[in-house]
Order: structure tokens, then sequence, then C-alpha cells
């Protein structure tokens, strides 16, 4: 039982205890319950580790011992009779109290190393996907409120044609253009229910905002690996209790012992330390399987189609001006062919907004997950 002992004091016990530093409590809160059943698992993992470093060690041991006066042997050695001994006490390693602590801290990064991990992951499964949701939901409302019109418009159609108002190719071309729009509808609904069963991506944070994260929690958990690794070489510890060696005389059966201990291995340490921090920086950073260097790659694309919706939008937009303006015109003329002319443009302004709604909500999102704004 000559393990290291002692893990006290009102600090060392409150540790003990299992009450976190209130600001990683609200850092993890703060996170989420992205990732819970990892960091539940390395925070009860580091609580068992370091409950052992933090409270103190009972010891006790029974043996025998040459005490008292000689029986046998020479003048020049001597020879004591054997005599029970017991010892028992407690001790105290106060290097443990820095390394509960460590424990814990690294558990914490550990965790948000894992959550900043898991939203980059889910990044990447989206792909080119990534940042769609809001943009279909801004489709599917768009739709939602030109389809009743354009209902409406071939149901009067429909009625003119029996009452020889219209032709049939009138009606046909007019259900052509509704039939594209309701076929719109339903890919939008299949694409938000597709997307609903992917993990979202954490809201208002960018992807270099992400990695950042994951790269800071990685530096922190191979910082404080080196801490605990250097604390191995220190050892300042207290032991005392009760000594008794029986029938011996002793006054006081009671001992106190203070043990400052270096390893000097830890000379060595430094340079050791700081070539593992930098290699797994290396790692994390271009590890080919790696999530942060796939991300890098998913951020050139969705640059790139930033720029392709960009130059796209203005398009559109310059479209929809065009046909509310001839709109605004042909409203005024109520000929026949003026309302057929009129019931075609408000189709094709109909499915023009839809993919301008679209456009304009993707862009949104892609400069917040890129870190930019604009217009």
């Amino acid at each position: 039982m000559r393990t290291s002992l002692a893990r006290g004091a009102l600090l060392g016990l409150g540790l003990w205890a299992g009450v976190a530093p209130a600001e990683e409590a609200g850092t993890v809160r703060a996170q989420g319950d992205l990732a819970k059943g990892y960091c539940e698992r390395v925070r009860g993992t580091a609580k068992a580790e370091a409950v052992l470093e933090l409270a103190p060690e009972v010891f006790a041991s029974v043996g025998a011992v040459n005490a008292g006066d000689a029986t046998g042997g020479s003048d020049d050695f001597p020879l004591g009779s054997p005599k029970l001994r017991v010892t028992a006490g407690l001790g105290y390693d106060f290097v443990g109290l820095y390394r509960g602590h460590t424990l814990r801290s690294r558990a914490e990064a550990e965790c948000r190393r894992y959550q900043a991990l898991a939203a980059l992951q889910s990044a990447v499964d989206q792909g080119s996907r990534l940042g769609e949701a809001a943009a279909l939901d801004a489709r599917s409302r768009a739709l939602a409120t030109s389809l009743p019109r354009a209902e409406e418009l071939v149901a009067h159609l429909r009625d003119d044609l029996r009452d020889g108002g219209a032709t049939l190719e009138e009606l046909n071309a007019v259900q052509v253009r509704l039939d594209h729009l309701r076929s719109l509808a339903r890919d939008t609904a299949q694409a938000r229910e597709r997307l609903a069963l992917e993990p979202a991506v954490l809201e208002g944070q960018t992807l270099g905002a992400l990695i950042s994260a994951f790269e800071a929690a990685d530096d922190q958990v191979e910082v404080l690996s080196g801490g605990l690794r250097t604390a191995g070489a220190w050892r300042l510890s207290v032991r005392g209790g009760y000594d008794e060696v029986f029938d011996v005389d002793q006054s006081t059966p009671l001992f106190g012992q203070l043990t400052l201990g270096y390893n000097l291995g830890q000379l060595w340490q430094g340079r050791a330390n700081a070539q593992a921090r930098e290699g797994r920086r290396l790692e994390s950073r271009d590890a080919v399987d790696g999530a942060p260097r796939r991300v890098r790659q998913l951020l050139g694309e969705l640059r790139i189609t930033e720029r392709s919706e960009q130059q796209r939008l203005g398009e559109v937009s310059t479209l929809v001006s065009d046909l509310q303006g001839q709109l605004r015109e042909v409203e005024q003329l109520q000929t026949r062919q003026v309302r057929r002319f009129r019931d075609y443009l408000l189709l094709e302004l109909a499915r023009l907004q839809a993919e301008q709604a679209y456009l304009g909500a993707h862009l949104k999102t892609l400069r917040t997950l890129l870190g930019e704004t604009g217009p």
C-alpha cells in the first residue's frame, strides 16, 4: 500500500466532491447537446481518475523489526531481538491537487474538441448542400404563396375553354407551366425532408470559427497532457500517524514525514513535450482523412458556389423586375389575348420569384458560414 497518499485540504476536498469550475460549466452549457454521450464519458472517466489524485490515502502495515537489546552476535555487530511493529496513518500528495484539476480540465477540452469535430464532420457530410435548409424554406414559402393563384388561373382558363373564350393550346401552355411549379414544390418538400434527417451544423458559427475552435481545443488537450506528464516528475507528500514497536519503550508512538521528490528525467521532458504538441498540430491540420482538411476544401467549393449564385441572383432579379414591369403595363389592357399573356407572365414570374427567394436565402447562409458580409 505504498501508493502516494493524501489529497486533502479544502480545495482538494471541493474538487474531489465533484464541483466543476463555473467558467467551464458555462462554456459546456453554451455548446448545447452536441456529442453529449462522448462528453459524459470523458467527464466520468476524468472524475474517476481525479478522485484518486485528490483524496487522501489511508495506509497501515504490520511487520517485525530488530529492536531492543542485543541477544546474540558479536560485540561489533549486536543483533536486536525481533519486535512486532504496527504503523497506520494518513498521507497526502499535494501534487495530486494539480493532477486532479488538470484531468478535469482536459476532459472539458476533449469535449469541446469533439463538439467542434462533430460539427465539422456534419458540414463535410452535407457538402455542397450545406446551408440549403434556409434556402429551401424560402422557396417553399414563395411557392406556397404563388401556387394557389396559379391553380385559380388554370381553373378560370378551363371555364373559358368550355365557354369558347380560350383555345386548347392556351390551356395546355398554362398547364405545363403550372406542372413545373407543382414539380418544383414536390422536389423542394422532398429535399427539406431529406435534409432534416441529417445533423445540423451549429447555428451562428462560421466554418472558420469551427476549425479554430477545434484546433484550439485540440492544442489545449495536448498542453494539459504535457502538464500531466511533467507533474509525474514531482512529489510533495506528507505522511503521519501511529507507529509502535511492541516491547520497546516509546514515549510517543507517533510519526510525521514530509517528502519532496524530483525525477531528473524531467530535465529532458520540455523538448519532448514541445515536439508532441507540434506533431499533434500538424496531424490535426494535415491528416488526409481529417475533417479540418476536408472542410478547408469545402470552403473553397462554397466560395465558388457563392460567386456563381451571386451572378445568377443578379440575372433573376433583373428578369423579375422586367416581368413585373410588363405586368403593370398589360393589366391596363382588357383584351383576351392580353389576359392570356398576363397569365403566362404570372406563372413565369412565380417560378422566377421562387428561384430568387432560394438564391437570396442561400447566399445569406453561405456568407454566414464563410464569415463574410455583403448585400
